[in-house]
């Protein structure tokens, strides 16, 4: 008993820091691309989406031979429904997500919280009146997209994504990379989706990305702006990809799963010459 209760607790940790990483460095990045003019990304929106991509391959490879690093609650849950995840640690691993993803934007609120007073002072913005500056921390919809047309987006988005993850972490797949390389691939995958798909709504295809800072941003001032947010927004970024890792590992599971050839076993009549 006091063994498996050390194993959690380290994974629980590991999920923490795993979450840490992504939202200190990815954040960081955001920070970049909103506070400075002229912006050092405004012309290279790819380097954005790297980053973000990097930051969860760092992740991976820090703390995936603890906890199999969800960092995501979309990833637990359908690791959960298809892949026999244990079921009596799925809230204690999306608490230590979300948990993970406060403490990240802690760290960018530390790093840049002087450049964010600059940037609102020269732009006459506030905190929780206008905004100011919250693009750093939690997403927002883009040019003309709608709370819900936001939840649709990440429903497909995030569906693709872990569509993308149980194809690379599938054992029956024989073109999926090695152990060493799939944290790159997952890390590239992330970055495509946001070069793809990034201006619709800062594509957090991840709760704990979008909740944790959130929640940090409501207790630094930013206050209604984060929660509920302008048109009551806030429960979009949770919802929708928690959904969408539904859909899209549902769909690897029944349209690619059972038919993956080392999987597949010659029947009898195939077995005779």
């Amino acid at each position: 008993m006091a063994a498996a209760q050390n194993r959690l607790t380290g994974e629980l940790i590991s999920e923490c820091l795993a979450t840490f990483i992504i939202l200190g460095l990815g954040d960081s990045a955001a920070a970049m691309y909103v506070l400075y003019d002229p912006s050092p990304y405004q012309q290279a929106y790819w380097g954005v989406c790297i980053a973000w991509g990097l930051a969860v391959t760092l992740a991976i490879y820090v703390t995936g031979a603890v906890s199999g690093t969800h960092a995501n609650p979309a990833i637990t849950l359908a690791l959960t429904l298809y892949r026999r995840f244990s079921r009596r640690k799925v809230l204690p691993y999306i608490g230590a997500q979300v948990a993970g993803a406060f403490l990240g934007a802690a760290l960018v609120y530390f790093l840049f919280g002087p450049v964010i007073d600059h940037y609102n002072l020269v732009h006459h913005l506030s905190r929780a009146g206008d905004g100011g500056a919250a693009g750093v921390f939690f997403t927002h919809p883009g040019l003309a997209i709608t709370p819900a047309h936001a939840f649709a987006d990440e429903i497909v988005l995030t569906g693709i994504l872990v569509l993308g993850v149980f194809a690379i972490t599938e054992q029956f797949n024989t073109l999926a990379p090695s152990a060493n390389t799939g944290a790159l691939i997952i890390g590239l995958l992330v970055a495509t989706i946001g070069a793809c798909a990034g201006y619709l709504e800062a594509w957090p295809i991840n709760p704990a990305r979008d909740l944790g800072p959130r929640v940090f941003c409501f207790l630094a001032g930013w206050g209604h702006q984060a929660f509920p947010a302008p048109q009551n927004y806030w429960w979009v970024p949770i919802a929708g990809p928690l959904l969408g890792g539904v859909v899209g590992g549902g769909l690897y599971q029944l349209a690619i799963r059972p038919y993956l050839p080392a999987r597949v076993r010659p029947s009898a009549e195939d077995s005779h010459p």
